[in-house]
């Protein structure tokens, strides 16, 4: 048990004692013998207070993926000088408060918001991975799913960060690390769904134009819808890809 100081406070053991170790003075509880361990609840019953932290745990999540989707939506749409917190606040539906105990800045919002989205993304990949084709088709297919990756919402959202960030340096200075990283995991994804080997020379630079390619044809259809061309772009790519790889 608890043992008091001169001053009248309780002094409690470290958390992260030993179990089987009491502190010298203290005397074991009941008739517990001192090398043992305290009894601990019976299995199936979780300490007191378990019960509340999970739900409290549930709803920390839940909030904290409505302000991502809502970071996302409000990027496409309005652009970054117009998402602000209070903007991403009322469209997941949470109090500012809440918003900044979350993220305390706008640009760790936004960059959690495009890691998250990155992050999906490569799943999904993967995920569609196990429908591909075999052969020629399967290049072709997968240069498809790499363009998916620079087309709609989430791409429009990712690209008017990057024209906030060529003016903004204290959002340049955390969104390039993080492209970065994202730029690296879709190469490694890329490379795995076109069975490439990036030993042989020329093949890693064949994989990168992939995707830099398809980053250019994603731009070229914000504006006008580029489909059919693209569709010929692909095409084409995926028998010089094919012969590359």
């Amino acid at each position: 048990m608890p043992s008091r100081s001169a001053a009248g406070h309780e002094e409690r053991m470290p958390l992260n004692a030993p179990t089987g170790d009491v502190p010298t003075g203290d005397t074991p509880r009941g008739d517990t013998p001192p090398d043992r361990p305290f009894p601990s609840a019976p299995a199936g019953e979780e300490p007191a207070g378990a019960g509340g932290r999970r739900p409290r745990q549930a709803r920390s999540r839940t909030t904290r993926r409505k302000l991502l989707g809502a970071a996302v939506e409000a990027l496409a749409e309005r652009g970054w000088h117009a998402t602000t917190m209070l903007e991403v606040a009322e469209r997941a539906g949470v109090s500012r408060g809440a918003a900044q105990h979350h993220f305390p800045t706008r640009e760790a919002l936004v960059v959690a918001a495009v890691e998250q989205l990155a992050e999906e993304q490569i799943t999904e990949l993967r995920q569609r991975a196990d429908a591909l084709p075999s052969g020629h088709a399967r290049t072709a297919a997968v240069a498809e799913m790499l363009l998916d990756l620079y087309t709609g919402v989430k791409f429009r959202a990712a690209l008017d960060l990057w024209v906030a960030a060529s003016h903004d340096e204290g959002l340049r200075d955390v969104l390039v690390p993080l492209q970065a990283r994202v730029g690296r995991e879709a190469h490694r994804v890329a490379v795995e769904l076109l069975g490439a080997d990036e030993t042989r020379p020329g093949v890693r630079e064949a994989v990168q134009a992939t995707l830099d390619l398809a980053r250019g044809l994603g731009l070229a259809n914000l504006l006008t819808d580029d489909g059919p061309r693209r569709a010929q772009i692909v095409r084409q790519w995926a028998h010089m890809l094919d012969a590359a790889v």
